[in-house]
């Protein structure tokens, strides 16, 4: 019994500042790396486990229910020895004491600290941002306001990326008549060429969405809370519900306020350790080479990598190449690497009667870049070959067609 009690006390505690994604992998990875080294503590803002933010869209659309985003029970963390702290706000932090703060004023002490505080979404900084019926798009409880608009009801959504696209047809789905309205000339121009871009316009469109590109929003208005958006122009469009998503921003602030260097994110180095040691930082809040990511798969290769090196094993994060995937109401869109293509060699396959496009992009005798519009049953198989550098001339002439063929050659 001495010894067990010993070895109790040899644990040091680990404190994770953030409830999201990101924070789950990187326990996920600690058990399995790692069992019973640390004394996990996790303390989250929202009042909820980490769930999978990825389908609130299909939340928001009736596709999936607040059962399906949910990613491990609470019993799961407590079985493995995480007190999960939910609904807590930590406020500041203390590095030369190696203390959080809470809000409340509870001081929590740590021998290593991990911010995964994640992102904010970004709100336009025109009149009537704040009116009530302005809503963001990032957690559940902004799924739930949106849930409660009634059916009969004028949406206007702001940002025609990635979520202000899944946002549209979640809401178009419930039966509310929707716009979407976007600052460029095409949806999703950092994931998108024009072609495929054209395509998934006309696919919004055909889901009961009124696209409006190249409007910028001047401002909303309303007598006591949001009735209209106006654009530059001198348009308007109704909006009982107005959803911004006009992109997002690391939340860096208890790293600013505590001295930790931050530029766009927190920076970190190849060990997701920030400028001070034995704090590290993952995901949407991080910025490493100069880099901030936003999707999913990057921050779980970032979890893994600061999980071994937790471990004591050598581990270095050297940066991720991201694909974006979109698939709302039956529309599935994949792309990654360079999708532009400018300088490079393309090769193009469209079938129009079934709204099917493939752009590949070659360069120096590998795929350099991949859009898959209508039909991405290969998108892994595409994406395998841009991550690794696969040299494509053995497979050039089935490579448009598919991994199936290309193999079968």
């Amino acid at each position: 019994m001495p010894e067990a009690r010993l070895e109790t006390r040899r644990r040091k505690r680990l404190l994770i500042v953030g409830g999201g994604m990101a924070a789950l992998r990187l326990m996920e990875e600690l058990v399995e790396h790692c069992p019973g080294r640390y004394d996990i503590v996790l303390a989250g803002k929202e009042p909820r486990a980490p769930y999978n933010r990825v389908l609130l869209s299909s939340l928001l659309a009736g596709d999936a229910e607040p059962a399906d985003i949910e990613l491990k029970p609470p019993s799961w963390l407590a079985g493995r020895g995480v007190e999960m702290m939910t609904g807590v706000e930590v406020a500041g932090l203390r590095p030369a004491q190696q203390q959080a703060v809470l809000a409340n004023g509870t001081a929590l002490p740590y021998d290593r600290l991990v911010i995964a505080t994640g992102s904010k979404a970004l709100r336009l900084p025109v009149p009537g941002h704040d009116l009530p019926g302005v809503l963001a798009f990032r957690d559940v409880d902004d799924v739930d306001r949106m849930q409660q608009a009634a059916p009969d009801a004028c949406a206007v959504v702001i940002g025609g990326g990635l979520l202000g696209v899944e946002a549209a047809c979640g809401l178009a789905k419930r039966g509310l008549t929707v716009t979407l309205i976007h600052l460029m000339a095409r949806l999703m121009e950092r994931q998108l060429d024009a072609r495929a871009a054209a395509l998934l316009k006309t696919a919004v469109e055909s889901k009961g969405v009124a696209v409006v590109l190249e409007a910028q929003t001047s401002a909303i208005e309303g007598d006591g809370r949001a009735e209209r958006v106006v654009l530059k122009d001198g348009r308007s469009f109704s909006a009982d519900l107005v959803v911004m998503a006009a992109g997002i921003r690391p939340e860096t602030s208890l790293a600013e306020d505590a001295g930790i260097s931050v530029g766009r994110g927190i920076k970190v180095d190849d060990k997701l350790e920030t400028s001070w040691p034995g704090i590290h930082a993952l995901g949407e809040c991080a910025e490493h080479r100069g880099q901030l990511y936003g999707v999913v798969e990057p921050l779980y290769e970032q979890a893994k990598v600061l999980a071994q090196h937790l471990a004591g094993a050598p581990a270095r994060y050297e940066g991720s190449m991201t694909a974006a995937s979109l698939k709302v109401s039956g529309v599935p869109v994949f792309s990654m690497g360079d999708f532009e293509g400018h300088g490079a060699e393309s090769i193009l396959l469209e079938d129009e009667g079934a709204a099917s496009y493939r752009k590949l992009v070659i360069r120096d005798n590998c795929l350099a870049g991949v859009v898959l519009f209508g039909d991405t049953a290969d998108a892994l198989w595409y994406r395998d070959l841009v991550r690794n550098g696969t040299p494509i001339a053995p497979l050039r002439p089935t490579l448009p067609f598919g991994k199936a063929l290309a193999q079968a050659a």
